[in-house]
């Protein structure tokens, strides 16, 4: 019985794991940038702009981005409260409004009194 040769296949180039095109991304980083409009009939509904950038924290604060060492958000200090004093929008429309309606009420008084007319 005759054996047949052995077949070769060519070498392929040796491939790149996960865990290495992860780590080259954030060692050097990547930036993703792109842009979505919506038109209709030449008139601009909607223009979206996307600007990503992928990279380690070191390679990061390397480039001067430092924005989540001062984010209350991200640091665990959470937003700053209000202080007292200080009224929230809906205080202050309902304020607005109380007051509207007093000087509506006063005018509505003065209409039906002849007497101040």
């Amino acid at each position: 019985m005759a054996s047949s040769p052995k077949r070769t296949s060519p070498r392929l180039p040796q491939s790149d794991t996960l865990a290495d095109i992860l780590e080259r991304v954030l060692e050097t980083g990547i930036v993703i940038a792109g842009d979505i409009r919506v038109n209709l009939n030449d008139v601009e509904l909607l223009t979206i702009q996307i600007r990503l950038l992928v990279c380690s924290v070191d390679k990061a604060d390397e480039m001067g981005i430092d924005w989540w060492k001062s984010a209350d958000f991200l640091n665990g200090r959470g937003a700053p409260e209000a202080s007292s004093e200080e009224q929230t929008p809906v205080e202050e429309v309902n304020e607005r409004l109380a007051r509207l309606e007093d000087r509506l009420e006063r005018l509505d008084k003065n209409d039906d009194d002849p007497e101040k007319s």
